[in-house]
């Protein structure tokens, strides 16, 4: 391969042989196209067009004036298809398209992924299998219907917890045993490179566009940004735009599920260590032995045991801050958005929202806390109301 895909020490291809040249293939296909003019005319179209963007930023004065500053909100959740993932899978469709590939292929936790890569297959009449855990199936039977309706079919994945992990894992083999055919579309910032690279590169307008916005609306940058982490993705969308801007305060919000202490969560960066998941190294939960743990979490999208090796670099540089957030946390930040400014939250964003609560306290009432609302809410309303029966938030 052309480049290692290191980010510090963190990173790398650590996959099968038989894998390695398909990765080299992307990474070529990437390399050459993604600053293609021709390439990006096509993709910039779709975007807008297709996809929606730009998406806004929104002010939520209700909130504002609860938490003691400006708060507001990056609206992905406004996006075709309710969430960020769009943006990547249009990008990496088009590399499929390019290649002359004649599968589309992907992993899907919360369903989003899954979503948007058949929204692709449909666009571009394109067979398209996606992979979800039995778990997921289950508790986002919403996104499992609209990727049904869309032409995919969707392969049940019953091993180990069912849930994220393995569906990557059963889309990696598949994809081992047909890759003359079938390109993988990889949902997150993590796994072997190019793919870390390859999804940032696609979620960047996120960032790119919130920083225009925040100068032409406020005229100065923000004062934190808070975006939740599962694999990473969105989070590596907002932060990459502010990175150099070393006064703004970078804020990755992982899952605590049930509470650190319970050993039930997923927050590989705060309780983690450095090993190798997926062929990448990076961030992850593992027991003494360096065997990978499950990761526990109310939402499907965050319910991961490792993190971008992108992320594990930003920690060690001590350029972003991550913290966690409980399950009930995030269900009381999505009851509040909902009832306080008419906005129903995806579980993913509703950890970042309960963070940014916490963290509104440091600040003052003109700075500026900008949100990554990385998807809506509509799949996850009965699995809030089916945990509101039975705890107490």
């Amino acid at each position: 391969m052309k480049t290692l895909g290191r980010f510090g020490k963190f990173g790398g291809c650590y996959v099968s042989e038989l894998l390695i040249p398909v990765l080299a293939e992307v990474e070529q296909a990437f390399l050459q196209y993604k600053d293609e003019p021709d390439f990006q005319k096509e993709l910039c179209t779709m975007l807008k067009e297709f996809a929606g963007r730009p998406t806004p930023i929104t002010e939520m004065k209700n909130l504002s004036n609860a938490f003691g500053c400006r708060v507001v909100l990056k609206r992905e959740d406004l996006l075709h298809g309710g969430a960020h993932k769009t943006n990547n899978v249009l990008g990496q469709a088009l590399l499929a398209k390019r290649m002359r590939k004649t599968e589309l292929i992907a992993e899907t936790g919360a369903g989003q992924h899954g979503v948007a890569t058949a929204m692709a297959g449909a666009l571009f009449g394109i067979p398209t299998r996606i992979f979800m855990g039995a778990k997921d199936i289950a508790r986002q039977h919403p996104n499992v219907q609209r990727m049904k309706l869309f032409g995919a079919e969707v392969i049940s994945v019953d091993s180990g917890s069912q849930s994220l992990k393995d569906a990557i894992n059963d889309a990696l083999r598949y994809w081992t045993a047909h890759s003359k055919e079938t390109y993988y579309v990889f949902g997150t910032v993590a796994g072997p490179h190019p793919f870390p690279s390859l999804v940032a590169h696609f979620q960047r307008v996120i960032g790119d566009e919130a920083r225009a916005q925040c100068l032409e609306r406020y005229g100065k940058l923000p004062h934190t940004i808070c975006a939740c982490v599962g694999g990473g993705s969105n989070a590596i969308g907002i932060f990459k735009a502010f990175i150099e801007d070393r006064a703004v305060r970078l804020v990755g919000v992982e899952p605590a599920g049930e509470g650190i202490e319970t050993n039930k969560h997923g927050a590989a960066l705060g309780m983690g260590r450095p090993g190798s998941l997926h062929g990448s190294y990076s961030y992850c939960l593992q027991d003494e032995d360096g065997q990978i743990l499950e990761a526990h979490s109310i939402s499907a999208g965050l319910d991961y045991p490792g993190v971008g090796p992108e992320h594990s670099y930003l920690k060690d540089m001590e350029r972003a801050q991550y913290v966690s957030i409980t399950d009930q946390e995030a269900v009381a930040a999505f009851l509040l958005l909902t009832k306080k400014e008419g906005i129903i939250p995806a579980l993913e964003p509703s950890h970042a929202i309960a963070a940014a609560q916490k963290l509104a306290s440091t600040m003052k009432k003109d700075d500026i806390l900008l949100i990554n609302l990385s998807g809506r809410g509509d799949k996850d309303i009965d699995h809030v109301l089916h945990y509101l029966e039975h705890q107490d938030v």
